[in-house]
């Protein structure tokens, strides 16, 4: 401990926190590393500082070392047993801000543990809950929700029913009593803050456990004991104290609105889920949760509780048995109206200090599709599904509330532009019907309104007003135009774009970012009549207009602040920039594209000091990633101005750019010009490619595959001895071994086996192909040996491909063949390929379904057939395939050349594919994910393509190749076929 406390303190010095983590990641394995984590953790001399940067590298280490894909352990056996031993017992009795951090380590644990490897873990969590010690019972209780709530998103299935009645069976009963102890404790002190408080959190926590324990079904003692749960929860929605509610806070939510929010969530999941067991509870709680809707305050304290009652109040909209209620009461829709939906999107001074204050956060709350909850957005869902119910009713009504709030607007601009404000709200609600995709905005509209005729009348005139508009009118504007894209035609929207690019100029934050945000969406959409092209392209927009758009972009971005958190904070400038790009293609002259490029770099080169937000940095690299490929001639030059950055990335260790760093060095050594010697940096790469200690983070592992691949494929004579080939291989053996990254381990074999003379591989083939079967023998998978069956037909097919090809690359410069893969397995063990061949391949060419796999089986089973079968007398093996296993080969190759999912192999545009992933990417958080460049993605290696590329050309070598065959021979084989297989056949010889 005395050792390990210095350390952390220095962590959490700017100056000598790397250092410190450095030292840190020397000790993890070290036996007993991780208990004195948590014996810092737990000793309350140390200060407390300390003791939470000891917690979160305990989090951190559990997340990365407690067990691999495989099952396997990477800290020992003896520290995995003392941590389950003691971690309980630790938790329950720390500060709270500590028991966080360590309840999600136990949360981790419990993913791989529980039930089977830590079935006491339960038991001990019901002996150690207590009637009376609140301040332990919160603990147990939080560690208990750590776990269960990992139920709540999991798919049903027989292993998770059986873990959780496990836990049914031996935490309800004390569940129960405990919740109904906490409400007669309450009950009795009332008056009591310190008591009620603790009280409090204690109830929270047993409503979060109520629900999940019922997240996956309804558990038969929660189904009998429904009076008891639910009249308590129905109790606390009521509840009010004000020694607990303080009435003049605006924004800190209290206890008693946590429970509220909680009893919410549980009460919407049993109305939903479980209607007919629940029916006797649901009309008194949609009384109760009406009354708190009509007398909650506006105060932003409230506002993620009245979206959960809102959102609760939809669902019994779309309920069939109470609809009756809101269908053809005008005077209900009135009252709901008035006094839900009206005050709740109208905005308050709060809203208006947000949006003054922190955009950002602003954008992101307005954002039509965001996760986030508010009660604007809440509420119009609810006028939304009340449409749906009769849209006659809801439209004209609501339409006298616009016009009469426009008339009020009209009468008073300057003072009465809050009006104008909810008008638009609600008629964009009435509009629209159904969500707001991603990609094309809304999709179907009401017909009962006019979308254009509003927009003419009362959008566009806010669009071009750039001086006396209220900024968030203004912000309406521009986000009338981002819901209702689809709705204007091409001619309307390439209008707007001079408009929108102008409020660039506006000072205003949330108007800039809500204008980069309409462009991005605007210039993705879609062409109605073909949807695989895009609406825009490069003849639609000027030079002049892209090189204005990113100057004032590049612009914003820059004004935010040179510090890297400011600079980085809004993502949608960035994604604008990206989009742009994209659009552009060609149109840019070299000055323009350098002038960006060394843009985009002052930007990494800000942001790396300490990247904070995983969007905008992945943009940027994106937009980086667009020039490379839009101008590939220059490809030397983008290395020299790029190499600085991208070498300092991984100098300076930089872990959550060094994947983007490999990628792009990846893709410049791809695009590099065969006729020009590698650049000197990438052969000083080798080594620290193959160290241990980079394939570590897992985000780097497909990245460092792909560096290390094009190395190899570049300049294949650099491993040309045993010093670069035995760590290349010993890399092969870890990625094979790996459930997760085991179709890497394929890619940089064949990588290897293609390109690295087969002089220098000779005396490793043997021990490559036993690491494959050994694999094969201990962990198969389904995703594992179709990996495999389609590496074998691959190394197969390049016997048909010859020396010559387009990209001046040699793919078979090895003179790989079917002879030659049956030869290894032959030598390894006679007679094997025949197992495999009717254990593994045959049995499962029928499981491949990507389109390059199925030409890949295609080529390499016919040259098997051909070359191996038991009429050909002079194939250099013993081994020959015999007239049964032909004929099942046969059968699956025919079948593959009559399925129309190949028919059309070649009509996929790789360029629209890209673009629809850009669209949909997640972006994952700076964690040990691996982040895909997509713009640049690797293509899958296809070493035929050169040859064959469509259906009628693989038919042709379907067809050449069988005359190779002995006809007599081959005539019998097509006798014995069965009907179906003879028919195809016959139609192509």
């Amino acid at each position: 401990m005395e050792k390990v406390v210095p350390i952390l303190e220095q962590s959490l010095q700017p100056a000598t926190a790397k250092q410190a983590e450095n030292v840190l990641k020397s000790m993890e394995t070290e036996e007993g590393f991780p208990i004195t984590l948590l014996h810092i953790v737990a000793n309350g001399e140390i200060a407390n500082s300390t003791r939470l940067a000891g917690a979160l590298y305990f989090k951190n280490l559990i997340k990365r070392k407690w067990i691999n894909e495989n099952g396997q352990y990477l800290i020992s056996i003896n520290d995995v047993e003392m941590i389950k031993k003691e971690i309980i017992s630790l938790m329950i009795i720390l500060p709270d801000s500590l028991q966080l951090q360590i309840g999600e380590s136990i949360s981790l644990i419990a993913e791989s543990e529980f039930p089977q490897l830590w079935s006491t873990l339960i038991d001990e969590l019901v002996e150690k809950l207590s009637m009376d010690d609140l301040i332990i019972n919160k603990g147990v209780l939080k560690v208990a929700h750590s776990i269960f709530k990992r139920w709540r998103p999991l798919f049903r299935s027989d292993e998770l029913f059986l873990e959780i009645k496990m836990v049914l069976d031996k935490f309800s009963i004390p569940f129960m009593s405990m919740l109904q102890n906490i409400d007669k404790l309450i009950d009795e002190n009332l008056n009591n803050i310190d008591n009620l408080k603790i009280l409090f959190e204690n109830l929270n926590l047993l409503v979060k456990i109520y629900y999940d324990l019922n997240c996956q079904d309804i558990p038969e003692f929660f189904e009998d004991n429904m009076n008891t749960g639910i009249n308590i929860l129905l109790k606390y929605l009521k509840f009010h104290n004000k020694l607990l509610e303080d009435d003049d806070e605006d924004d800190e939510t209290n206890l008693v609105i946590q429970v509220k929010i909680n009893i919410v969530e549980l009460i919407q999941l049993y109305t939903t889920r479980y209607e007919e067991e629940f029916h006797k509870f649901i009309e008194p709680s949609i009384e109760i949760i009406w009354n708190l809707l009509n007398n909650i305050t506006i105060q932003p304290k409230n506002d993620l509780l009245v979206s959960k009652l809102l959102q609760f109040m939809t669902s019994i909209v779309n309920l069939s048995s109470y609809n009756n209620l809101f269908i053809n009461n005008e005077d209900n829709i009135k009252q709901i109206i008035e006094k839900i939906i009206l005050p709740n999107i109208t905005i308050r001074e709060s809203d208006l200090e947000l949006f003054e204050d922190d955009p950002i956060e602003y954008t992101r709350r307005d954002l039509e599709g965001s996760d986030i909850n508010n009660r604007r957005r809440s509420a119009t869902e609810f006028l939304k599904s009340l449409k749906e119910l009769n849209e006659n009713l809801i439209t004209n009504m609501v339409m006298n509330y616009i016009n009469q709030y426009l008339s009020l607007y009209n009468n008073d601009k300057i003072n009465n532009w809050k009006f104008k404000d909810i008008s638009i709200y609600l008629f964009c609600s009435i509009a629209s019907n159904g969500s707001i995709t991603n990609s094309n905005g809304i999709t179907s509209t009401n017909l009962l309104v006019d979308i254009i005729k509003f927009f003419n009348e009362f959008i566009y005139p806010d669009l071009i007003n750039n001086e006396s508009i209220n900024p968030i009118l203004k912000v309406d504007s521009i986000k009338y135009l981002y819901i209702f894209r689809n709705q204007l035609t091409k001619n309307q929207l390439l209008e707007t774009l001079p408009l929108l690019t102008n409020n660039f100029n506006n000072l205003n934050y949330t108007v800039n970012t809500f204008t980069s945000i309409t462009i991005e969406k605007i210039l993705s959409l879609r062409n109605p009549n073909k949807n695989d092209e895009m609406l825009f392209n490069k003849n639609d927009l000027s030079t002049e207009i892209i090189n204005n758009l990113l100057i004032e972009l590049f612009k914003l971005i820059f004004k935010m602040g040179l510090t890297p958190e400011k600079l980085s904070e809004n993502e949608f400038l960035m994604k604008c920039i990206m989009r742009i790009l994209i659009i552009s293609e060609d149109l840019l002259d070299n000055n323009s594209i350098l002038q960006i490029l060394n843009e985009l770099i002052k930007i990494i080169e800000i942001i790396s000091k300490n990247p904070s937000n995983p969007k905008f940095s992945h943009y940027t690299f994106e937009c980086i990633c667009i020039i490379l490929k839009n101008n590939n001639q220059n490809i030397i030059q983008f290395y020299e101005i790029l190499k600085n950055s991208l070498f300092n990335i991984l100098g300076q260790d930089i872990q959550e750019f060094i994947p983007y760093s490999f990628q792009i060095l990846s893709y410049i050594l791809e695009k590099y010009p065969q006729n020009v010697e590698i650049p000197i940096e990438y052969e000083q790469l080798i080594k620290p490619l193959c160290s241990p200690q980079v394939w570590e983070f897992k985000g780097n592992i497909p990245a460092i595959q792909r560096l290390l691949s094009s190395i190899i494929k570049f300049k294949p004579n650099l491993f040309n001895n045993d010093e670069n080939i035995t760590p290349i291989l010993g890399i092969y053996q870890k990625l094979l071994s790996s459930k997760v990254n085991d179709h890497l381990g394929f890619e940089i074999l064949e990588t290897i086996l293609i390109f690295i003379d087969i002089q220098y591989l000779n005396k490793y083939l043997n021990e490559i192909f036993i690491i494959l079967l050994t694999r094969l023998k201990n962990f198969k998978t389904d995703k594992f040996i179709k990996r495999f069956i389609i590496f074998l037909s691959k190394m197969s097919s390049l016997e048909s491909i010859g020396s010559s090809n387009s990209d001046g690359i040699d793919y078979n410069k090895n003179k790989w063949n079917s002879d030659m893969i049956i030869k290894i397995f032959e030598n390894i063990q006679i007679g094997l390929f025949e197992q495999i061949l009717n254990n593994f391949i045959i049995i499962n060419i029928n499981k491949i379904n990507n389109l390059t796999d199925k030409k890949l089986l295609v080529v390499g089973l016919t040259n098997m057939i051909v070359n191996n079968n038991s009429y050909n007398s002079i194939s250099p093996n013993n081994f020959k395939i015999n007239d049964l296993e032909i004929l099942k080969i046969l059968s699956e190759i025919l079948n593959l050349l009559n399925s129309e999912s190949i028919f059309n192999y070649k009509n996929i545009n790789e360029n629209d594919e890209i673009l629809k992933e850009i669209e949909n990417e997640e972006i994952s958080l700076f964690n040990s994910n691996f982040n895909k460049l997509t713009i640049i993605q690797i293509k899958s290696f296809d070493p035929l393509n050169k040859i064959i590329n469509n259906k009628n050309m693989l038919i042709e070598f379907f067809k050449l190749n069988l005359t190779k065959i002995n006809n007599n021979y081959l005539n019998e084989l097509i006798n014995q076929l069965d009907p179906q297989c003879k028919e195809i056949i016959n139609s192509m010889i």
